[in-house]
């Protein structure tokens, strides 16, 4: 059973993750539209809450990077 911060965790990113692959599908841009969709798998693959935000939060920054 996952703890709540994970929870709360999975839901964030992957409402960010739905964001960006909305928009970069509609925009027709690759890099949103990659980012967002691990931005929504990624959390079902990790175990650890820290592991979970690190990824996450590294993942929103290179969202921010690499917009077009």
């Amino acid at each position: 059973m996952p703890t709540p911060a994970a929870l709360f965790g999975l839901i964030i990113f992957g409402v960010i993750g739905l964001a960006a692959f909305l928009y970069g599908k509609k925009a027709a841009l690759w890099k949103p539209t990659s980012i967002g969709l691990v931005l929504m798998v990624y959390p079902y693959f990790v175990e650890q809450t820290w592991v979970l935000y690190a990824i996450g939060g590294g993942l929103c920054v290179a969202l921010l990077l690499f917009r077009e």
